[in-house]
Parts: structure tokens; C-alpha cells; sequence
């Protein structure tokens, strides 16, 4: 994997915002390397450019993942079932439909394989615009947290964020979800009242 990322970075660095929408694109429906490797490349090289790199790479990650759903949609399906059991199937499904928007706005914040969600969110039907939607707001708040961190503490951050990235996105939506719980239980004690 790290032989990939440091070619994909050689490859694709040269062409600055274009390499790194395409890279952005390519992840979100079938590359396995995270936009984030260039985009902290970039965002150093630039740091007064890191909120432009960010929404480059907000954008071709959310129209890649539009992409990957569409691959889903259009006949990933029966690739599925020879992976797994028609009930194991059924059951990611399910739940897949239960907690929807969760399951995508996690997996386009964390180092989850995002790829993963768009084309499945496909093959289960989930509905596109809330798909788009939480895509768009998901992966925007990756990249521009990345981008907020290097434009602030510049060449500084480098190490600490290729190193902690996943650990620190997973502390964010853990307290994302944590605070998200806390409303919901103040909204209830609220109503009872």
C-alpha cells in the first residue's frame, strides 16, 4: 500500500489540483488510496491555498461517490451475492436502509473505505439526494479540517497528520456521535417536562 500511495503521489503531484481531483474522484468508486496523501502534499507546498484544495477535493470525492452509486445501481448486485449469502445480504440491507445517512456520513469522514458505502449505497437504493447530500457535508469536513490544520500550523503538522489522521478523525466522530446522543437526550428530557 505504501509503494501505491508514494507512486499515486509522484504520479499525480505535478498536476496539483487537477491530479488531486482526479485522485479525489478515483477513491471515492474504486482506488484504494485516500485523497488525503496529496492533499496534505499540496495544502504544504501551499498552505495559503489549503481551503482551494480542499473544495477541489471536496468535489471530486462527492461526484466520484456519485459515480460509485451509479456503478451500484447499474448491475454491482450480483456481484455481491457471489461474495456473500443471499441472507447475510439482506441483512446488511436492512440496516444498511436503517441507519443510512449515519453509515454514509461516517464512512466519508473516517478512514473507512468510503468507496464501499457509495456503490453499496447504490446496490441498496438508498435515496440519492440524502446520499449526495451527506456525502457532500462528510467529506467536505475531512478535508477541510486537513486543510484548517495546515493552514494554520503549516509545514509543522505535516508528520503529526500523516501519522495521526485516522485516530484523529475517529476522536471527531466519536464526539460527533457522542454529542449527537446528548441532544437527542436533552430533546426527550425536554419534551417530558
Amino acid at each position: 500500500m505504501r509503494r501505491l500511495a508514494a507512486w499515486t503521489l509522484n504520479l499525480l503531484l505535478p498536476y496539483g489540483g487537477v491530479g488531486l481531483f482526479t485522485l479525489a474522484f478515483c477513491e471515492s468508486s474504486f482506488f484504494p488510496i485516500p485523497p488525503d496523501v496529496l492533499l496534505i502534499a499540496l495544502a504544504i507546498a501551499d498552505n495559503k491555498a489549503s481551503f482551494l484544495l480542499a473544495s477541489i477535493a471536496t468535489a471530486g470525492s462527492v461526484l466520484g461517490g456519485a459515480f460509485g452509486y451509479l456503478l451500484g445501481r447499474s448491475g454491482a448486485r450480483p456481484i455481491l451475492k457471489r461474495l456473500i449469502s443471499e441472507d447475510k445480504m439482506l441483512t446488511v440491507e436492512h440496516y444498511y436502509k436503517k441507519y443510512d445517512i449515519w453509515a454514509v456520513g461516517i464512512a466519508g469522514f473516517t478512514p473507512i473505505p468510503y468507496k464501499i458505502f457509495t456503490v453499496s449505497a447504490g446496490i441498496f437504493g438508498i435515496n440519492f439526494t440524502r446520499f449526495f447530500i451527506v456525502s457532500f457535508f462528510s467529506r467536505g469536513a475531512r478535508f477541510f479540517l486537513v486543510a484548517t490544520v495546515i493552514y494554520f500550523f503549516g509545514p509543522a503538522i505535516r508528520m503529526m497528520l500523516t501519522r495521526y489522521l485516522n485516530l484523529f478523525t475517529l476522536f471527531f466522530v466519536l464526539l460527533l456521535v457522542g454529542g449527537f446522543i446528548l441532544l437527542n437526550w436533552l430533546n426527550k428530557r425536554r419534551i417530558r417536562c
